[in-house]
């Protein structure tokens, strides 16, 4: 038997704060209280004094790995071990991957075979979400099996010309999705508005990434989160909007939500703090990420959204690639390496500009990167609190230290953080996970083969 007994917290949870002691007895919280004794000789003891105690943080959306078959120009740089290095850094004890399909691999095998790579590469925990494509009847069958083994989620890119080729077998997966208590996330973008842009601004000369954002117009994501709330509407399937961008897109999804359609929308930290004249920018290459940076009115409403409830989780979308790869002279509106390594940073900048300024209280902030995401994802009271039972996935944080983000310090296999040389308030100081150390003064101290794979229920009721 392991034990820890953290002193002098101050715990916040999504309901309030509390000081106090928090015992773990191996991976689970045991006991919170004052003056906890130790009960055996071995027992850990840290010092929380001075610090805030929070659920360990989730970020549903990352990639991670893909199948063989894709070359290596387009390869993310992390995988499971050096994204976990990356997210426990920031806080983040469990991670939610986007794992896409080898060839002629059903979504069961998808998860299969992540799951083994996951078991002997991880230090954080993992939920998988396999990417459907190409739905078939084999496919829609496997559905209700994928929740037999613990996978609430299915993924879909409504961008694709698949999906368009496919739609009403794409609409029988989340109505199979929906008849299983399961949650569809849905990437929103219009396939043929962004194609005959594209083949436009081609014709007129302007393939430059610096025309980037007009090459994925807003219209392509409000036209297809229309398309998906339609969806819901007409088969009530609950669905998840994965990294919404525009004020357009979340002006849909709010009416939907005022009409009690299950709508849930996902925020992205970049969409937060930058706008599209990053792409102006000698190296505004390294910027492109899918949808692409908006206007300054856009993250405003996304602001509000954030405060208000209208979005009801933020998640990276962590496709972290190198300097060179996002630099590629070859590459243009037609062809993209896109994403961004944001893991590491996420919690940090959202305290420093959401908390700390005053735009979201510190309970909003835990709703947002734990709580409502455990609750969607099925992970629920095991993840996303703190409480007597609950799995020791715990952040002791510095609401205090100032800290410049460098390249040199990234543990993302990235190399480097498009937000170097800026300075942010409140950091990470100890991340525990599952009840054991695994990140303490800006050293990882586990292993990789750690982490697990984290069955899932049915999603609950957010507040």
């Amino acid at each position: 038997m392991s034990e820890i007994v953290i002193r002098n917290g101050l715990i916040f949870t999504e309901t309030g704060r509390i000081k106090a002691d928090i015992r773990i007895i191996d991976e689970k919280i045991n006991e919170i209280g004052q003056e906890l004794k130790t009960t055996s000789g071995s027992a850990k003891e840290i010092n929380a004094g001075n610090l805030v105690i929070m659920p360990g943080g989730i970020d549903p959306h990352v990639h991670l790995s893909l199948p063989a078959y894709v070359s290596e120009e387009f390869r993310w740089s992390d995988d499971f071990e050096s994204g976990s290095k990356a997210a426990i850094a920031g806080g983040i004890t469990t991670l939610g991957c986007i794992s896409v399909p080898d060839r002629k691999e059903t979504p069961l095998g998808t998860i299969e075979r992540e799951t083994k790579s996951i078991i002997e590469h991880a230090i954080a925990d993992f939920i998988i979400h396999p990417v459907i494509f190409t739905p078939t009847d084999e496919t829609i069958r496997e559905i209700p099996k994928l929740m037999e083994k613990g996978c609430n989620t299915i993924k879909i890119f409504m961008v694709t010309n698949d999906y368009d080729a496919n739609e009403e077998m794409y609409i029988k997966a989340i109505q199979a999705a929906k008849d299983n208590e399961m949650l569809s996330m849905i990437h929103c973008e219009d396939n043929e508005i962004i194609k005959t842009t594209c083949e436009k601004m081609t014709e007129d000369g302007k393939e430059s990434l610096k025309h980037y954002a007009d090459s994925r117009p807003v219209k392509s994501e409000s036209v297809a989160t229309q398309k998906a709330v339609d969806i819901s509407n007409s088969t009530r399937a609950p669905i998840y909007i994965v990294h919404l961008s525009s004020e357009q897109a979340l002006n849909i999804c709010e009416k939907a939500q005022t009409k009690n359609i299950p709508v849930f929308v996902e925020g992205r930290p970049i969409f937060l703090y930058l706008t599209r004249e990053k792409y102006l920018e000698p190296e505004g290459a390294l910027y492109v990420v899918q949808p692409p940076l908006r206007e300054k009115s856009d993250v405003k409403a996304l602001w509000k959204g954030l405060k208000g409830g209208s979005i009801n989780t933020v998640a990276t979308d962590h496709a972290p690639h190198t300097r060179d790869q996002k630099l590629n002279p070859e590459l243009n509106i037609n062809k993209l390496v896109p994403g961004i390594n944001e893991l590491q940073v996420m919690l940090p900048m959202l305290y420093s500009k959401g908390v700390a300024s005053g735009k979201i209280t510190l309970e909003r902030f835990i709703e947002l990167t734990s709580t409502n995401t455990a609750k969607l994802f099925g992970l629920y009271p095991r993840k996303g609190t703190i409480q007597i039972g609950s799995d020791a996935d715990l952040v002791l944080w510095d609401l205090d230290e100032e800290r410049v983000i460098r390249d040199e310090d990234m543990f993302s296999q990235a190399g480097f953080s498009v937000y170097n040389g800026q300075s942010y308030t409140g950091w990470p100081r100890v991340t525990i996970r599952r009840g054991y150390v695994v990140y303490e003064d800006g050293k990882i101290t586990a292993k990789a083969g750690t982490g697990q794979i984290i069955p899932r229920t049915a999603s609950q009721k957010l507040n």
